[in-house]
């Protein structure tokens, strides 16, 4: 019987690391540790809970308690698994794809993460779908046809658009500007 622990702000590789050594330093045993997520062989005493969760902040991460919240971190590992890790976007559509994933109701999701988030589960998506463009401009190995038929929209005008009402810029203006940028930094 292995037990599941939530912690917030485990995004990279490093953080995978300082919280493998943290459960080290405790005796306790992982068998997963996945980001936002860690699965561990025994009952963690509350002691060692607040042991963990005192360590773990002091490398800006958090333990999480609260139901709500280890839903809500389920939810952007979700997202943020699907479009930055995944070579290929789901097919079907992502309140589908969400709610299979996490096994629960799409609306009683988005309910709860509007709660807590304060924005939309679309919205949060839209986010790092732009996030993932500005990726890919930079790494120059397709363009906005390709981004945007890989990235699922609709037209390049729809991730043009999009892409123009979350960082004020074109895509590519921001493409000029990310080039300009480098070519500074090698003159220098």
């Amino acid at each position: 019987m292995s037990n599941k622990l939530y912690i917030k702000y485990m995004v990279s590789l490093r953080c995978k690391m300082m919280v493998k050594e943290e459960l080290q330093k405790l005796g306790l045993h992982y068998v997963i540790v996945d980001l936002g997520m860690v699965e561990i062989l025994e009952d963690i005493t509350p002691q060692q809970r607040s042991e963990l969760k005192a360590n773990l902040m002091k490398s800006g991460l958090e333990l999480l308690d609260n139901k709500r919240s280890i839903l809500i971190e389920q939810i952007k590992n979700v997202i943020v698994e699907m479009i930055h890790y995944s070579d290929e976007l789901p097919k079907v559509n992502y309140s589908d794809y969400i709610s299979e994933k996490l096994g629960y109701d799409y609306t009683y999701l988005a309910n709860t993460f509007s709660e807590v988030k304060g924005i939309t589960i679309q919205q949060f998506i839209i986010i790092h779908k732009i996030e993932k463009v500005k990726e890919l401009l930079i790494y120059d190995e397709l363009n906005l046809t390709e981004i945007s038929y890989k990235l699922h929209y609709s037209s390049v005008a729809h991730l043009s658009n999009q892409f123009k009402k979350i960082t004020g810029l074109t895509p590519t203006f921001y493409k000029q500007l990310k080039n300009k940028r480098k070519q500074n930094l090698e003159d220098l």
